[in-house]
């Protein structure tokens, strides 16, 4: 089948107080396409989103290197306040993206985005209350429900998930495609 995503593995980091469905829609979605998800936190610890819904993380970040993966989804919620404080967080999300790897992220997500430093010139969305964050680190925002700017597919909501998953399927069956098309 051309595209196929099975054999892939997708990261997903996060921290306490996720935004539960910005976790788990993306998470399902992957795995509905044959991805191994692996969740990713700052320890083995389990983490407990902001609706009360909890996961283990398969790996910390101590233990994985970008090099190890084809994609990375960065869910929104409180999360990204506490990874983006953590340097190893930091440089993961950067080595995405110096490598191309397709990185998606929704809502608050754009916070790690940010603070890895992979924004300047960059298109985005984001939930509305980091926009102006998002600008002063050198990103054009745009008030849409998906936006897709080479390798990084943004959404601002969960009202969102369902054109952020189809885009980021899109993206991740097609990634040279995109970059070739939109790039950096």
């Amino acid at each position: 089948m051309p595209n196929d995503l099975r054999g892939k593995t997708a990261a997903i980091i996060a921290a306490d107080e996720f935004e539960d469905l910005e976790l788990f829609h993306p998470m399902y979605r992957l795995q509905e396409e044959g991805i191994k998800t692996i969740v990713i936190g700052l320890t083995m610890d389990p983490i407990k989103g902001k609706k009360g819904y909890s996961i283990t993380p398969n790996a910390s970040i101590d233990h994985v290197n970008a090099e190890k993966f084809d994609f990375l989804v960065v869910p929104g919620g409180k999360s990204p306040e506490r990874l983006r404080l953590n340097q190893k967080i930091l440089r993961f999300v950067k080595d995405f993206d110096t490598q191309g790897k397709p990185i998606a992220a929704i809502c608050h997500a754009g916070q790690v985005l940010a603070s890895a430093g992979i924004l300047k010139n960059r298109t985005l969305t984001c939930v509305a209350g980091i926009r102006d964050d998002m600008i002063n680190a050198g990103a054009r925002y745009v008030d849409k429900a998906v936006v897709i700017d080479g390798n990084l597919v943004t959404s601002r909501v969960p009202s969102d998930l369902h054109e952020f998953a189809r885009a980021m399927i899109e993206v991740f069956r097609n990634p040279q495609l995109l970059q070739t098309l939109q790039p950096r």
